[in-house]
């Protein structure tokens, strides 16, 4: 709160920590707990530049649960066996979808089920009888994953540092961004059981790795020679079950709604494609580029100046603030024909300003430009209240009236469910400029993101602090 220069993403809040540099990131923890995560936010760095954020209860308050007997992080990744900077800096270059991963891992590790890679498999040591916590961070760049345990239902307890009502799943569905903390009960014959995460794969007809990542829950006394069972995870494209595991995420207790709401906004968020540059033939679509855009605008990084600096300092020609609160063209967002004139977005550095204390809820509509695909959004410098999701196209006539207004999930990332749509809710109180993205990396290469600049209220406690004497130079 107050301390949008701590939030990391380059040229957004800050200009990037020069090789060799340094800056210390200050901020308060207040009113959280559960799991969190860090990342680089420059480039592809995030690739491996990660780890887990864990915030535990006040010393004197406990879980709202039984303590369990441990804990232990069970974070997810993707991995290239190249350069994942010269992976994007390739497909920038040509306009193309950028190489796929060659596996995903499990703490670092891929597992037994990749070359070379078994000896370093992680394993999780867990007794007989035991309840342990399992925070389960999804650090991959572009991949929503599936996790299961071999023969032990998973109880949720938390998501995205929110606790939630207690419910048991045999398979989880995070997207980038997205943690889900889980109660698993070891009540099972000792033994060695595998930890499985592969592809939940939303958009028809791409390429993606369908590998399967793995670590070992493995009991005391089982050996280590026997075989660990596999789970039975999901095909690749259900999304039925990445859905139903999105619906049973609920607050634990009734909740108090910001109302009235005073910015009602609408928001596209898909693909598109540009025009090569005369002359050149690019890697996309019949010699096209991929964009990827939220209103049509297709956002792009300043290089001089972060949007904030601009802000506090008053420096032009850095942003615009003209960001539509709408849809520029109405059309049918998910139908099989959208019209070939709107695939093309307009590329710029656009942000939206909100009055402090507003009341904001923003739908956000997945379309099916080039193709529909589930979309993590995240948004930096708040929670949100999830008030509901769907398929096809969002009618406020009557779509409203499947709003849960009484236990909607708080979180930080929504998984805009594949042409569909999410409607989210929240009280601009935290001043600054804050990045609304696709945590799918490659989107937000190509630009699927845009900024709102919340202002300031009345007073020092509503108000931006003053920039660090740290803060990284352009």
């Amino acid at each position: 709160m107050r301390t949008a220069w701590a939030d990391g993403p380059e040229f957004v809040t800050q200009c990037p920590i020069r090789p060799g540099g340094s800056y210390t990131y200050r901020f308060t923890i207040n009113g959280q707990e559960g799991t969190l995560w860090w990342h680089a936010h420059s480039s592809w760095l995030r690739a491996t530049v990660y780890g887990a954020l864990i915030i535990y209860p006040k010393q004197g308050s406990s879980y709202p649960f039984p303590k369990p007997s441990r804990e232990a992080p069970i974070i997810l990744g993707e991995w290239w066996n190249a350069n994942p900077i010269d992976v994007v800096n390739e497909a920038t270059r040509t306009g193309a979808a950028p190489n796929i991963s060659d596996a995903y891992t499990i703490n670092g590790q891929p597992g037994d089920l990749y070359n070379c890679s078994s000896q370093d498999t992680v394993i999780i040591p867990v007794s007989p009888g035991e309840t342990n916590l399992y925070r389960v961070i999804n650090a991959g760049m572009n991949t929503e994953l599936f996790v299961s345990i071999a023969g032990h239902p998973m109880t949720v307890v938390a998501a995205d540092a929110s606790y939630t009502k207690p419910f048991t799943t045999p398979v989880l569905m995070l997207g980038p961004g997205q943690t889900t903390d889980i109660l698993v009960t070891m009540n099972q014959p000792a033994g060695r059981y595998y930890i499985a995460a592969r592809a939940y794969v939303s958009a028809q007809g791409l390429t993606f790795d369908n590998t399967t990542t793995t670590a070992i829950l493995e009991y005391k006394f089982a050996g280590c020679s026997a075989q660990p069972m596999l789970p039975l995870l999901p095909a690749f494209n259900d999304t039925f079950a990445a859905t139903a595991f999105a619906a049973g995420i609920r607050s634990p207790t009734q909740v108090k709604l910001p109302d009235p709401v005073d910015e009602d906004l609408f928001f596209t968020v898909g693909l598109g494609l540009l025009d090569c540059k005369i002359g050149r033939t690019c890697g996309g679509p019949n010699g096209t580029r991929f964009a990827a855009s939220m209103n049509n605008a297709s956002f792009v990084l300043p290089s001089t100046l972060s949007i904030l600096q601009a802000y506090r300092s008053g420096v032009p020609g850095v942003f615009t603030d003209d960001f539509p609160r709408a849809p520029p063209m109405q059309f049918d967002y998910t139908g099989a024909n959208v019209p070939r004139e709107l695939w093309q977005p307009v590329r710029g550095t656009k942000g939206l300003k909100l009055k402090y204390g507003s009341v904001v809820q923003i739908v956000l509509q997945g379309t099916n430009i080039v193709v529909g695909e589930n979309h993590p959004i995240h948004l930096h410098g708040y929670d949100f209240y999830i008030l509901a999701e769907g398929f096809g196209n969002f009618d406020p006539a009557t779509d409203k009236a499947r709003f849960n207004m009484v236990d909607p999930p708080l979180r930080n990332t929504v998984a805009v469910p594949v042409n569909g749509w999410a409607v989210i809710r929240f009280k601009a109180d935290n001043p600054g400029v804050w990045l609304m993205h696709c945590h799918l990396d490659v989107h937000i290469t190509w630009g699927l993101a845009m900024v709102l600049i919340v202002e300031d209220g009345v007073g020092d406690l509503e108000t931006l602090e003053p920039p660090p004497a740290d803060l990284p130079a352009c």
